[in-house]
């Protein structure tokens, strides 16, 4: 087969499956609306059945729910009829998803669904099928046809049924009044949650580790500090741990270009007064945009009351992910 014809039939498929989703905006009716606010009155999860391909976009749509701020949970229905069917309460609302509606697993489970009394939501791309006309609402997600040439693999059906997830994950979303610091809680292990989450008191030094010197330490001194400490800075305290000022590799080459005695000198003639610091409550990721705009790589972290809390530079924020 020729290139041109691979990249032909690429974008057929591309064409067919687009055209499967304008034509499900066309066809969004109050169905939606419904299947929308049965879940938003779920006082358990919603739980998403589905075999095969279906079932694998089940899963997706209920991970998609769950962290959107929507519990649910994903049950495949051939191990239900096995004691899985235990994981579906009376508080809960089932998401069936079929697109014959005639899935012997989920119709077996069928009886059992209607005697708990739950809200069934299903999608289906037959709306006559016995799974549709069981439910409380049904979905329909039915496409002309499939973008696979044979008219087998489900292809433009299963992207309209996730598209459709999505769609209903996002109204859901915004009906809960659903925030970015919310995701962020659901995903801590994520950049987005580590941004949204980790504060400057999470990932700053503190105690022995920060560097730190006495207003009369002669400069011979704080420069062993600073490289012992390897921030690229010293934080200078009154005896109260009051910050006064800091000394970084900056002050270091201007004091060498004032041919200022390095042995002779003390630290506050030196130092610099007007410093840039943070709040150990800050959240890390304004901090980090605070050193980008200052052009800075590391600040002393202080108290509302000027005492010292702690230190942070660029490469604690890189090891905790947020820069």
């Amino acid at each position: 087969m020729n290139p041109d014809k691979i990249m032909s039939l690429g974008i057929a498929v591309l064409r067919t499956e687009a055209q499967a989703l304008n034509t499900l905006i066309e066809r969004m009716d109050q169905s939606f609306v419904e299947a929308n606010r049965l879940m938003l009155a779920c006082r358990g999860r919603v739980v998403v059945i589905g075999m095969g391909k279906s079932g694998h976009i089940g899963g997706k749509i209920a991970a998609t729910l769950a962290s959107t701020g929507t519990p649910a949970f994903f049950v495949h229905p051939g191990e239900a009829s096995h004691g899985d069917l235990g994981m579906i309460t009376a508080q809960d609302v089932v998401l069936a998803i079929s697109n014959s509606g005639k899935t012997e697993e989920i119709l077996t489970i069928l009886p059992i669904i209607k005697r708990l009394g739950v809200p069934l939501i299903t999608m289906t791309g037959d709306g006559n099928s016995p799974l549709a006309t069981s439910a409380t609402v049904n979905l329909d997600v039915s496409v002309a046809h499939e973008a696979c040439p044979l008219g087998l693999a489900p292809t433009a059906s299963t992207t309209a049924t996730l598209a459709l997830g999505d769609a209903l994950a996002v109204s859901l979303l915004e009906s809960r009044g659903f925030t970015a610091d919310d995701f962020a809680r659901s995903h801590p292990g994520g950049k987005l949650g580590r941004r949204l989450l980790l504060h400057v008191s999470d990932v700053m030094r503190s105690g022995e580790a920060v560097p730190r010197s006495a207003p009369d330490d002669r400069l011979a001194e704080v420069l062993m500090e600073m490289s012992g400490k390897g921030m690229g800075f010293t934080v200078v305290l009154n005896p109260e741990s009051r910050v006064l000022g800091v000394f970084t590799d900056g002050d270091l080459r201007r004091t060498l270009d004032a041919d200022l005695s390095i042995k002779g000198s003390a630290v506050h003639s030196v130092m610099t007064t007007t410093f840039a610091a943070v709040p150990p409550d800050m959240l890390a990721v304004e901090a980090l945009n605070l050193m980008d705009t200052r052009r800075i790589n590391a600040l002393p972290v202080v108290h509302a009351d000027g005492t010292l809390a702690g230190a942070l530079n660029m490469h604690d924020l890189l090891r905790a992910g947020v820069a």
